[in-house]
């Protein structure tokens, strides 16, 4: 049974109200803003029993504006990259918001992570919906995005479905930063990683895809669960201070499929993330330095961790990348993204 509790609403400086909803199924437990459809809080017990907030966030409305790190939202039209803010679609070209080097990321910048998303409720969960007009961040047609967070057992359960009248490439993810020591540390450098994927993006100066390249035997090779703090020492990393990478799954037929497991040594706690998305992207929250988060706290580099399911990055205009065959939605199909992140302690 999932119990719910309406929370005193935001004021949103831009006007109207955010609202803000915890659900609690007794095991794990879920704060949700109907700002950028933000997971604010996300409780899970600990090798002990005890729950703690286990991602990063703020206190406040002109915290989640002021912030430029994606903290705990929805990013899209488009997750990640696509290269020169600009995409051709049978011989139309469109012209994006460009707010990261020549790029346009995660939906520009007025993404979904800034919009305001209705807010319901289901029997096991929240359900978020959003319209995005035809034209938003250059993005073709009027696309509908219907988001729920349900919690099941001791999983969270992420699923999007989107549709437009003009066909448009849509990837969205879940851009939560996890810390599994429950927030008393300010470093990821002792939880592990495991990655199941074989095969990752190589990467220009500014995130773009160049190449698939194995990971055995590279400096993304994650097999065995590896201590997060490798990130400052292997070579490859450096350019990027750590991961921001896209590993690939091999899952042509878009099935519910197990990415890998992040864990924290320090409480027991493990996080195996399952996805129907063609990548994951592993971000070692290297530019966190300076942004403001609860109880006013400053945030530092490789503070957590994001694990991001999604298409590929630039897919739209790499039409060789896996899965980009889908990446166009059109007015007769409908875009379609599940991730179950599974919480166990040990």
């Amino acid at each position: 049974m999932v119990r719910f509790s309406v929370l005193e609403p935001w004021q949103d400086p831009r006007g109207g109200e955010i609202e803000r909803v915890r659900i609690d199924n007794g095991i794990i437990a879920l704060e949700v803003l109907s700002l950028g459809g933000i997971i604010r809080s996300l409780w899970t017990p600990d090798r002990n029993g005890e729950r703690k907030n286990i991602v990063l966030g703020c206190d406040n409305a002109e915290d989640y504006l002021t912030q430029q790190v994606h903290l705990g939202a929805v990013a899209g039209r488009y997750s990640n990259r696509i290269a020169n803010g600009a995409m051709e679609y049978q011989g139309q070209r469109y012209s994006l918001s460009v707010n990261q080097a020549t790029n346009c990321l995660h939906g520009g910048a007025e993404g979904f992570n800034r919009k305001l998303w209705q807010l319901g409720t289901l029997s096991d969960g929240v359900r978020l919906t959003l319209k995005s007009p035809d034209g938003d961040m250059g993005f073709p047609g009027n696309c509908t995005v219907q988001l729920d967070y349900r919690l099941v057992g001791n999983n969270l359960y992420v699923e999007m479905l989107a549709s437009t009248d003009k066909a448009c490439p849509i990837s969205l993810t879940q851009h939560s930063y996890f810390n599994l020591d429950g927030n008393r540390s300010n470093t990821n450098a002792e939880h592990t990683l495991q990655v199941d994927a074989k095969t990752y993006l190589t990467m220009n100066d500014v995130g773009v895809p160049t190449a698939i390249e194995s990971t055995q035997g590279s400096d993304l090779d994650m097999a065995v669960a590896t201590p997060m703090s490798v990130q400052t020492q292997r070579a490859a990393l450096a350019a990027t201070k750590g991961f921001d990478h896209c590993y690939v799954l091999d899952n042509p037929g878009a099935d519910l499929q197990r990415f890998g497991c992040l864990a924290s040594p320090n409480s027991g706690r493990n996080m195996t993330v399952y996805t129907n998305q063609p990548g994951v992207q592993v971000y070692g929250a290297n530019f966190l330095q300076g942004t403001i988060a609860k109880k006013q706290r400053v945030l530092v580099d490789h503070q957590a961790v994001c694990i991001e399911p999604q298409m590929l990055p630039d897919s739209p205009n790499q039409p060789h990348l896996p899965g980009a065959s889908n990446v166009w939605v059109t007015p007769e199909s409908v875009y379609h993204h599940i991730t179950r992140y599974q919480f166990d302690a040990k």
